[in-house]
């Protein structure tokens, strides 16, 4: 039998330019038996599409219920899923290696800011290479870069970065993009197996998939194919959509029953 993760790894690798691997994002068993059945190879659970499902506010579902909804929808299909789980929720990395297992998936996002403020680069390296060595090859790390959702860090060593709005309104375009790269050279080295920076303007994303060997992860839309190929042929190897499935599924079922009512 196939290891699920060496296929989910090879999913990556290979893509030709304009055909990125797509990754839809379930949030239940229910959606993630859809995405199945319309013939995706591989799901990524994302966490703000679960927070709404389970009545959290973005960024504030408790581990237990995250890692406990990742392992209903990795039961409930046959193809690999990998899960974000935030900034890991103030967990070790060993831990949060035993909890994704146990939960079945195949990988995980990570993110390097924690309530809008950017963690220290180095630091978050040093954290992605503990989580690399506990998985030991067996779950895909993917290593999210917030340099564009959080503004640059205040300085390299500090305790914390600089938190949305106010100054990180103020920094410029060319600031956001060195940090970033910055950030993606940092994470592949410590051995995550890609990167993804999240909302980084198209202009930036093939300087940001050079910078690296490993697969870049870009933020696309579901309602545009060809939106989608063009992220492929900037250099994006994957692509995913955040919760945007879920507020589609949630926009047509107000859709409806307000056509019932």
């Amino acid at each position: 039998m196939t290891d699920p993760v060496s296929v989910f790894r090879a999913l990556h690798h290979g893509r030709a330019p304009g055909d990125p691997l797509v990754l839809p994002g379930p949030w239940d068993a229910a959606s993630a038996r859809a995405l199945e059945e319309a013939g995706f190879p591989a799901l990524a659970v994302p966490s703000a599409g679960v927070a709404a499902a389970l009545g959290h506010e973005d960024g504030r579902t408790p581990a237990e219920e995250m890692f406990a909804a990742v392992a209903r929808i990795v039961r409930a299909v046959s193809v690999p899923v990998s899960a974000d789980i935030e900034a890991g929720y103030g967990l070790e990395p060993e831990e949060l290696v035993e909890r994704l297992l146990a939960a079945g998936a195949v990988g995980c996002n990570l993110e390097d800011s924690v309530d809008g403020v950017l963690l220290d680069p180095a630091r978050q390296a040093d954290r992605l290479a503990r989580f690399r060595a506990a998985a030991g090859g067996r779950l895909f790390l993917n290593a999210r870069v917030d340099s564009y959702v959080c503004g640059t860090p205040a300085g390299t060593g500090g305790e914390a970065g600089t938190r949305t709005g106010g100054e990180a309104g103020a920094r410029t375009r060319a600031d956001r993009e060195a940090d970033a790269l910055e950030r993606v050279r940092r994470y592949a080295a410590a051995g995550a197996d890609g990167v993804y920076p999240i909302d980084a303007p198209h202009g930036a994303l093939p300087r940001l998939a050079a910078a690296v060997s490993v697969p870049l992860n870009a933020l696309g839309t579901p309602d545009s194919p060809a939106a989608v190929r063009r992220l492929g042929e900037l250099g994006a190897a994957r692509v995913t959509f955040g919760p945007a499935l879920q507020r589609l599924a949630v926009a047509a079922a107000r859709e409806a029953a307000e056509g019932v009512r």
